[in-house]
Formats: structure tokens, C-alpha cells, sequence
């Protein structure tokens, strides 16, 4: 059995976090020793050195596991961090919407579509990745630091630039 950071377990709803290394896998907890995740074809236990292969595939397959087999030898926990931020959906609508996507193949992208994107949007409605987020902000902090001025009004250029081009379509 892996271990987990937390000696508290899981219930139906709960978002599972997977340590794999350089990234975390996510996956929502179904209940009965069963997890529902969006899995890449590189994705499982012990990916680790694959895991970038998940970068270069545009298609992932919700799949309905037992746990331990998705977790491994990797450390876990519960994280339902974003209880803070957004209202948690009813248990039960979660948990229905999760079954109905079993099986399913569904579009998958690191940066917008990932399996951390689809347990938030069971459990909150909201799809996020915090994970992302994250490695936007610290490859951003990089590059002010790395190329200064020039990066800031690069990467505000990119972030605002746009917002002329929408204003021109309507």
C-alpha cells in the first residue's frame, strides 16, 4: 500500500492528489476503494519518466479505477484546497457526472485540459490547474529575471495584446 502524506481518508467527492515526481496526477474519490481519473495514454503508477509523453497527446480516457492501482508506490493525500475558494457541488450530482464520463474519450491538454482541470470541474464546476498556474507564474518569474525589462514587456504584450483584436471581431 502507498503511503499518503495525511492519515485522513478518503470520501466520495474528495480530490485524490498523486505525487509522480516532477508533476502531480489528480483523481476524484468514488468511494469503495475506487477513483475516477482522466488518464493520457502515458499515465499510471510509477509514470514518472513518461510523464512528458502526455505533453504531445491530444486525447485521454476517463477511467474508473481502484485506487491503488493508480497511485502505486507514489505518495498521496486528500486536496480539496479549493473548498476555500469555490462552493463544493452536491455529492451526489459529482458523483453521478463522474460515472457518466467512464470510458469516455475525451480532448487533453496539459495547459488547458488536464486530469487536475477535470476533478475541479466535477467537484466545483470549475475547471482548474494549479499546477499550471504554477508553472506559468514561475517560468514568468524566469524569464523577468533571465531577460529583465525586454521579458516584462514581452510577456505583458502577450498577456494584452490581444485584447484589441477581440474588441476589432465584435
Amino acid at each position: 500500500m502507498a503511503p499518503t502524506l495525511y492519515d485522513k481518508k478518503p470520501e466520495p467527492g474528495d480530490l485524490i492528489e498523486i505525487f509522480r515526481g516532477n508533476y502531480q496526477h489528480w483523481a476524484l474519490y468514488v468511494g469503495d476503494g475506487f477513483v475516477v481519473h482522466l488518464a493520457p495514454p502515458s499515465e499510471g503508477p510509477g509514470a514518472r519518466a513518461n510523464s512528458m509523453m502526455s505533453v504531445l497527446s491530444d486525447k485521454a480516457k476517463v477511467k474508473k479505477e481502484e485506487i491503488w492501482d493508480v497511485v502505486g508506490h507514489d505518495q498521496w493525500c486528500v486536496n480539496n484546497q479549493l473548498d476555500e475558494k469555490y462552493q463544493v457541488r452536491p455529492i451526489h450530482e459529482i458523483l453521478r457526472e463522474a460515472q457518466a464520463y467512464v470510458d469516455q474519450e475525451m480532448p487533453y491538454c496539459v495547459f488547458r485540459g488536464n486530469c487536475e482541470h477535470f476533478v475541479t470541474d466535477l467537484r466545483y464546476g470549475k475547471a482548474e490547474s494549479r499546477q499550471v498556474r504554477q508553472a506559468v507564474e514561475t517560468v514568468g518569474m524566469a524569464a523577468m529575471v533571465g531577460f529583465g525589462v525586454l521579458a516584462v514587456a514581452g510577456i505583458a504584450a502577450a498577456i494584452f495584446g490581444g485584447g484589441n483584436k477581440k474588441n476589432e471581431e465584435k
